[in-house]
């Protein structure tokens, strides 16, 4: 498979921001952002493989702005790392007030995708390279994310095994 570069796989969506979308604070609700990540994250890898793709983790969603109804929100994603059959793919949501113009990061977020068979059963991935100096910083630190996916992984399989599906107080 030949390597591709990252911008190859960019996804962008744009987003009103409506009073259904909102809390009781006005805001977007997180779930619902987080289903947005989602969906670029899988337009992105699957725009990087050309294969279905399922996602594997969500490492981190970190809201640093509250996204307010009435504005918009821009989400870009794309693949910044592949490892045999997953890629991360990085997110970023941008909210704008489209009165003032004024526009403010408001989310990151990186999942792990990885892309899926005619049988559901994971499927190599070409490689990705970065160019630009952003995507060179996030692919420098990839490695080191995918390990902590992996031990985070295990952890969930030993809490899972603990756990299992017994309810708590009996």
């Amino acid at each position: 498979m030949d390597a591709k570069p990252c911008i190859d796989s960019l996804a962008v969506k744009n987003s009103h921001v409506l009073p259904p979308d909102t809390n009781s604070h006005g805001t977007l609700f997180g779930g619902k952002l987080m289903a947005y990540i989602d969906d670029v994250a899988a337009i992105a890898s699957v725009r990087h493989c050309r294969k279905p793709v399922v996602t594997a983790s969500t490492d981190s969603v970190d809201f640093l702005q509250p996204v307010f109804e009435g504005d918009t929100i821009c989400l870009e994603g794309f693949v910044t790392y592949t490892h045999n059959t997953s890629m991360e793919v990085f997110v970023k949501a941008v909210t704008e007030n489209l009165l003032t113009g004024d526009r403010k990061l408001c989310t990151t977020a990186f999942l792990s995708m990885v892309a899926v068979d005619e049988n559901n059963q994971p499927a190599q991935v070409p490689p990705v390279y970065p160019e630009s100096d952003e995507e060179k910083w996030l692919h420098d630190g990839a490695k080191k994310r995918h390990e902590q996916r992996r031990n985070r992984r295990k952890e969930s399989k030993e809490l899972a095994e603990m756990f299992g599906t017994k309810l708590p107080w009996k």
